[in-house]
């Protein structure tokens, strides 16, 4: 049973993809349970005709979608956007996206964190001269630089000499290579919501190998790795994924929410690897917006629980708004503006508890 009077309308616009991954029938069926609906976006209407959400979850990036959010958000100041494309846009850089890891300050923890040493390469005429990238440590990962979520955006190579490098094609990242146990750790943020993962990496790499290896090896997203990618099978074999421990969650809360903040976004994740070198140092490598949360074991209670969050964080901002009012117009904040999600009914009065003057929660 929902635990107010009223539905909660999601309005989504996700692609095709997205949309048949993340919004499933479980999700569907619990988020109803706690009065929320999700509504899809059509996008072939104008989304200002489409209903007055309570809440817009998307993840597009056309200009056009933008000018139609900009134009919705005018009209609907009070309407959750999850979340602001300007904040979303620095994520789309793989500098940028982890220049904000060097600015947090995680303090009363046994643990630090960072980031590895990176360069980017613009063009081959930088990639050439060697004074560029000398400061690195072979081997490195090469990363496009661009990071929006296509599938080019995710090719990313292994480079374990000078040779290696003139293979690549710029604007590319170079990201120093660590040895982590061959375990990376992604952290789920929905709001106030984290939870922390383990899944397989590329396998650590010795001195001895580095010398017999070939120049680059190419492989797609380091968590996702097909049976195509794996560079040492043999490895993976070897490693029991249950026996590595998991960061301390405290101090993984503490990151995610340092980042949250600095953001100002609501729904990503980072990947996180422990420094073979100093069990205690963690590094951060990469931050993703709305990632694959249905990977995450549970997701369903998660979203519904960040959603719910902010459906309560509404209601308690009508009822400040309401007494902020002039008390001579009683009815102005009972009456706003509502999508039901079962009849489209608009004039719904919301706040009947406080105009019959009863109290409750």
């Amino acid at each position: 049973m929902a635990e107010i009077g009223r539905r909660f309308c999601i309005g989504y616009a996700l692609l095709p993809k997205k949309r048949r991954s993340f919004i499933r029938e479980s999700l569907l069926r619990l988020a109803e349970s706690k009065g929320i609906d999700f509504v899809r976006i059509d996008m072939d209407k104008p989304l200002v005709d489409q209903g007055a959400f309570d809440c817009v979850l998307h993840k597009l990036y056309s200009a056009d979608w933008r000018k139609q959010l900009e134009n919705f958000r005018v009209l609907n100041p009070n309407v959750v956007i999850l979340d602001s494309l300007d904040a979303i846009e620095r994520l789309h850089n793989r500098i940028s996206m982890l220049q904000v890891v060097s600015e947090l300050k995680i303090e009363n923890h046994d643990e630090s964190f960072g980031i590895p040493e990176q360069i980017v390469i613009y063009d081959m005429e930088n990639l050439s001269d060697r004074r560029a990238w000398e400061t690195l440590k072979f081997p490195v990962v090469a990363k496009p630089l661009v990071a929006d979520g296509s599938a080019k955006s995710h090719k990313m190579a292994l480079v374990f000499n000078h040779d290696g490098l003139n293979k690549l094609k710029p604007p590319i990242v170079l990201q120093e290579f660590v040895n982590h146990g061959g375990v990376i750790f992604k952290v789920y943020v929905a709001g106030n919501h984290v939870k922390c993962v383990k899944r397989k990496s590329l396998p650590d790499i010795s001195e001895e190998k580095l010398e017999s290896v070939e120049d680059l090896q190419s492989f797609s997203q380091v968590s996702n790795l097909t049976n195509h990618d794996r560079v040492d099978e043999k490895y993976y074999q070897m490693m029991q994924l249950d026996d590595t421990e998991m960061p301390p969650l405290s101090f993984v809360t503490d990151i995610a929410k340092g980042l949250r903040h600095a953001l100002k976004l609501n729904l990503f994740n980072f990947d996180m690897m422990r420094d073979s070198r100093n069990k205690n140092r963690y590094l951060i490598v990469d931050i993703n917006y709305f990632p694959g949360f249905a990977k995450m074991p549970g997701y369903e209670k998660i979203v519904t629980d960040f959603l719910s969050d902010i459906m309560r964080r509404k209601d308690r901002e009508l009822v400040k708004a309401w007494f902020e009012h002039d008390a001579s117009d009683p009815i102005a904040f009972d009456k706003r503006q509502v999508h039901n999600c079962e009849n489209d009914s608009r004039n719904v009065v919301m706040l009947t508890c406080i105009g019959n003057g009863d109290g409750g929660g």
